[in-house]
């Protein structure tokens, strides 16, 4: 992966605290417009923060690349934060958070502190096995893309078709909406998917993985993490990696939610991390006072 690759994004807010959000697998940055927007206004206890929303390799409006790396990634990323001067909060959902906790134990420097959403320092099953729980959601990703595969783009009629087409792999409304926010016009001559699907396919197993951090890397900042109560991606035995890597760790489970909690529980969420917010710049300011 080129070190020179440039990775798209779009910032909301003036001013404020930097705060970067990083999406999950088949997602892009915009799929965290509606909460960045909540985060980039001001309110009642401080004023509001400078959020960016970042398209990671092979999504969005960002290049597509020849591998899939979570150190790759984490290394671009890493150039992008250094590149604004300044500590960020960084906020990262499933493989984005994958991305996001292997830059905070390489360049602890760069973050203010982290946000990790609904995954753990682990590696997950290609299917199933990580509980006796027959809802295992590590498992669907294959089907998911095999199925964005075998739509025929060039005699694609309409978007509604292509949700159709999907509907048998992906049961879930809310899942398909999704994955069809990838599904783009190609100007006149037809669609086609923002996502390297032949990529991310064949790199899946990378992608279910965690490379071992450096040795003895801990990341000492505040760091919360927000996991959906009916998902399977953060178990109680994972909760011993997450305090050897992350001491200053929070673990915030949220009701009725399960591994897209930011969409199946926007409100809950979005105020878990902006109260997790306003106490890491009580926290700051407290620091620049006392130094």
């Amino acid at each position: 992966m080129s070190e020179d690759l440039e990775l798209s994004t779009r910032t909301l807010g003036e001013a404020g605290p930097r705060v970067a959000f990083v999406h999950g697998l088949f997602g892009q940055g915009r799929n965290w417009t509606t909460i960045a927007r909540r985060l980039a206004d001001p309110t009642e206890a401080g004023p509001g923060h400078r959020v960016t929303l970042v398209d990671l390799p092979n999504h969005g409006h960002s290049p597509w690349t020849d591998r899939v790396d979570y150190v790759d990634m984490a290394e671009l990323l890493a150039g992008l934060l250094a590149s604004w001067g300044e500590p960020v909060t960084l906020v990262g959902h499933s493989m984005g958070g994958k991305v996001a906790m292997q830059l905070a134990l390489r360049h602890p420097e760069l973050l203010r502190a982290l946000v990790v959403v609904d995954i753990s320092p682990s590696t997950y099953p290609e299917t199933g096995g990580r509980t006796d729980d027959p809802y295992e959601e590590a498992s669907p990703f294959a089907a998911f893309i095999a199925a964005m595969q075998a739509i025929d783009l060039d005699a694609l009629a309409t978007r509604e078709d292509a949700d159709a087409a999907l509907r048998a792999a992906v049961p879930s409304d809310m899942v398909r909406g999704f994955l069809l926010q990838s599904l783009v016009r190609d100007g006149s001559s037809g669609w086609r998917w923002r996502l390297n699907l032949a990529t991310l396919g064949r790199d899946l197993g990378v992608l279910r993985g965690f490379p071992e951090p450096p040795p003895g890397a801990v990341f000492p900042g505040p760091v919360l993490w927000i996991a959906g109560a009916d998902s399977t991606y953060v178990l109680p035995e994972d909760r011993a990696r997450m305090d050897e890597l992350f001491p200053a760790v929070r673990l915030v489970r949220v009701k009725n939610a399960g591994h897209w909690v930011h969409s199946e529980a926007p409100e809950v969420f979005t105020e878990a991390v902006r109260r997790f917010l306003d106490g890491v710049e009580q926290r700051h300011g407290l620091a620049q006072v006392e130094a």
